[in-house]
């Protein structure tokens, strides 16, 4: 029997324009900081997968059912990979508290229900990163999840 090797393409990152990276992060960062989450966002921190040091994300965290998942809506992010590197351990930051995690990757078969409530609750920010229609149907959902990755945080003291 021979050997079939497919291609797989690794998703994609969308680059942040200008605006978003020099005022918009900032700005949240910086609000998140003082304590006031930008409708619930967060700060994450991973260690860098070759400095090894802590390196810090305004992130989106989307709680549903009790379980807390972060979404990557622009794709294989900087952030993606080193949590990826650092085994999944990272903190999520709201003002002084830190809460410490352990992230398991989401299997693309188990994302449609968390990018849709996602897509919900963040599309007024992130909604252009996923290249849907308005009200996208959830085969359209399906086609792009695995562009998005989606990680379930456990915390842990």
């Amino acid at each position: 029997m021979g050997l079939v090797c497919r291609m797989v393409a690794a998703p994609t990152y969308k680059k942040p324009g200008w605006f978003t990276k020099h005022v918009f992060d900032p700005v949240v960062a910086a609000a998140s900081r003082l304590g006031i989450g930008v409708a619930g966002s967060r700060r994450l921190t991973v260690r860098g997968r070759s400095s090894g040091e802590p390196r810090t994300t305004p992130v989106n965290p989307l709680e549903i059912d009790g379980t807390t998942y972060l979404v990557a809506p622009r794709g294989n992010t900087q952030w993606v990979r080193n949590l990826r590197a650092a085994g999944g351990e990272g903190q999520l930051h709201h003002g002084r508290r830190a809460t410490a995690f352990r992230a398991d990757e989401v299997p693309d078969s188990e994302k449609l229900p968390i990018l849709k409530t996602y897509l919900d609750k963040w599309a007024w920010e992130v909604g252009a990163f996923f290249e849907l229609d308005k009200d996208p149907s959830d085969a359209d959902i399906q086609r792009i999840a695995p562009e998005h990755p989606v990680f379930r945080l456990r915390t842990h003291p």
